[in-house]
């Protein structure tokens, strides 16, 4: 069998459902999940929809040439199809943080992500054993207040040699330039801890401890050029009372993140993710 998933947005009006339905069923594909969503403030219709087709019968170009003419010209609709058999490529930047890192690449070397990962990207030298130990290729990219340009333009090289797909950044501790944001476009995850913008800087557990939070959390979200305000595509929390340290908030804040990112990964690899004015749609 053939699967695809197809993700639509557009002006809403009746007759979409109807009519992408009955597109599917005339080319002989069996829908398997379908789920939509109507943004009643902007009018504004969003679709998820997985179909299955006789591989005999199905031809990628010809399918995606007459959905064009006969379906999204109709509605005016902004539309991408996607095959299952194709396996995204994945480029880790990482820094010295390690924890993200490992859970990331345990997850990988167990199946339990469908992807590929063709690069391990850092500022630093530290995480290259564990590169090494999972076979991956390590480059290392220093970034100083000087070298940010070129870095920039090696980083571009890197992603295009090695046709990466979409980037996560597994505690990633650099700003991400304008350049490469601008080329993957709510392709690039960051994760980092859910006290922003309460409590910045480079000890935020410490800030938090001193001021008694009952909750800790994390989230994951796409990179904008507006630092840690992109989209959000997961998120989650755990409570905290006077009786646990600050160490014990740092290893709970990791957790989190870890599990966050996990998630997030997922929900991108499976097309569950549409985002509209820098607002995330998750389908479930």
């Amino acid at each position: 069998m053939k699967k695809i998933t197809i993700l639509i947005h557009c002006k809403d009006q009746s007759g979409i459902i109807a009519a992408v339905t009955n597109f599917i069923a005339s080319k002989n594909g069996n829908i398997v999940y379908i789920d939509q969503h109507v943004d009643q403030e902007q009018e504004v219709f969003f679709m998820r929809l997985e179909g299955e087709f006789e591989i005999a019968s199905y031809n990628n170009s010809d399918f995606k040439a007459l959905f064009q003419q006969e379906i999204a010209l109709r509605f005016n609709m902004n539309w991408e199809l996607y095959t299952a058999v194709y396996r995204p490529k994945m480029a880790l930047f990482v820094s010295k943080y390690d924890h993200c890192l490992y859970d990331i690449l345990g997850r990988y070397k167990s199946g339990e992500l469908a992807l590929e990962i063709p690069m391990i990207v850092s500022n630093h030298l530290d995480l290259k054993p564990i590169a090494d130990s999972f076979d991956i290729p390590f480059f290392h990219v220093p970034v100083t207040k000087d070298t940010k340009s070129e870095a920039e333009a090696k980083h571009l090289k890197l992603l295009s040699e090695h046709n990466i797909d979409f980037i996560v950044l597994a505690r990633y501790m650099q700003i991400i330039p304008e350049g490469l944001i601008k080329t993957y476009s709510h392709k690039i995850i960051n994760i980092h801890h859910s006290f922003l913008p309460a409590f910045v800087g480079a000890k935020p557990y410490h800030s938090a401890y001193k001021r008694g939070v009952k909750i800790i959390g994390a989230t994951s979200h796409y990179v904008t050029k507006e630092l840690d305000a992109g989209p959000i595509i997961e998120q989650d929390v755990t409570r905290v009372s006077h009786t646990h340290s600050i160490s014990d908030l740092v290893s709970k804040g990791r957790d989190l993140e870890k599990i966050v990112l996990s998630t997030a990964i997922k929900l991108h690899l499976d097309r569950k993710v549409m985002v509209f004015n820098n607002k995330t749609i998750i389908f479930s």
